[in-house]
């Protein structure tokens, strides 16, 4: 409850930042204000309503259309609340460079430079007019956004050169799907548009790396239904995303089991080929433990068991996991959670509170791989971080 009232605060802040931005300089009558205040506290509003439906069970085309609005009108004011403060933070630098010169001007004795002043109903209409070109970029932008989020996810493909990888698994495919997010705004269609892709590929082996959806099994179960039709050699593994837990997080490790994957809660299986083998272990969110005692994530225990020797490959959704699967000392880390950011700028907010936000690192001896996401959350709108769908290519180091 603390944080949907933090949420609320700040997005009123924001929102309240645009109106006073747009909507007063502007001067219109009264009645016009009202309306536009009135516009904007509905845009407020409404991305809250789906989600609030969605506990009580409400669900159906008018919901979907809802939220269809809600959240590309909330991409739309948060791209808006972001151009607007970059354009007040260009002209205060120019107000501030334009009284130093005057400043200095008067120093020097030059009248004319420091008597100069500008004219108020002229900086009125160019704020106005600055302000429009604003509109009409966020107004852009929204609509690229949208047309990237709705795209088919790109096919990524990684190598991963990794030391002492058996021989048989040189070239092995493991491709990742992860923060699908079947929901609202995505449905059977996208899913099984990616299922198929998935099959396309040829996997020796598929990961479902968390947030796979936002909403009830009862609601989702044939939306998600799809996902029973991946193929590999060597199995689907799924582990959980923190959205699991805010959408029912026992039912779904029950229906994801359903689908024919295998549920590594802390755990691990021993992927063999020929003579040789690698240990897949899964660990439950990073923020599983606060949900339960049972979900704590943990990668030394994921690991209980395990003979010695074999390669150790991990899937996490968070990329925060890498701290303690370096100490637990895994060759190399799936991860996902960050949707790249997802859209510029908002991206800079995730990057401090994840350790990495897209693409190969190393955390001393641990590589780790961090996924844009295969679908959206929230707003369906993804400005230079577009969806993916990864194959991770293992090579003999």
């Amino acid at each position: 409850m603390i944080f949907f009232i933090v949420v609320i605060i700040i997005l009123s802040m924001m929102y309240g930042y645009v109106g006073w931005r747009l909507i007063i300089p502007a001067r219109f009558s009264i009645p016009v204000n009202i309306i536009l205040w009135a516009v904007l506290v509905v845009a407020l509003v409404l991305p809250f309503l789906p989600v609030m439906m969605r506990f009580r069970g409400v669900g159906g085309f008018w919901i979907d259309a809802l939220a269809w609005i809600g959240y590309l009108s909330f991409g739309f004011v948060t791209l808006l609340f972001a151009f607007l403060v970059a354009k007040d933070l260009i002209l205060l630098l120019s107000a501030a460079v334009q009284k130093s010169i005057h400043y200095i001007g008067g120093l020097f004795g030059s009248e004319s430079v420091a008597a100069e002043t500008t004219d108020p109903e002229r900086r009125r209409l160019l704020v106005n007019g600055l302000n429009l070109g604003v509109i009409g970029i966020s107004g852009a932008m929204t609509g690229y956004g949208m047309f990237e989020a709705m795209r088919k996810p790109e096919i990524v493909e990684v190598d991963i050169s990794i030391k002492n990888l058996p021989e048989e698994f040189d070239g092995f495919r493991i491709i990742q799907i992860t923060d699908i997010h079947v929901s609202h705004t995505i449905k059977r269609p996208f899913v099984r548009a990616v299922v198929d892709t998935v099959n396309g590929l040829n996997p020796d082996l598929v990961a479902l790396t968390g947030d796979l959806v936002d909403g009830s099994v009862d609601r989702l179960h044939d939306d998600v239904a799809p996902l029973a039709d991946l193929e590999a050699p060597h199995g689907s593994f799924f582990i959980t995303g923190n959205h699991e837990y805010y959408s029912g997080v026992q039912q779904w490790v029950e229906e994801t089991a359903r689908l024919g994957f295998t549920v590594l809660l802390n755990e691990h299986r021993i992927i063999e080929k020929g003579e040789g083998r690698f240990l897949l272990a899964g660990v439950t969110d990073y923020s599983g433990g606060g949900f339960g005692a049972d979900h704590k994530s943990d990668p030394h225990k994921a690991t209980a068991g395990a003979p010695d020797g074999p390669v150790k490959i991990l899937l996490a959704h968070q990329p925060k996991s890498i701290f303690e699967a370096a100490e637990a000392c895994y060759d190399y880390v799936i991860s996902g959670h960050t949707h790249g950011g997802q859209y510029f700028p908002y991206h800079f907010l995730t990057a401090l509170t994840q350790p990495y936000l897209s693409g190969l690192h190393r955390h001393k001896e641990t590589q780790i791989y961090v996924s844009k996401g295969t679908g959206y959350w929230g707003p369906q709108i993804r400005i230079g971080a577009r969806s993916e769908i990864t194959v991770h290519r293992l090579k003999s180091a």
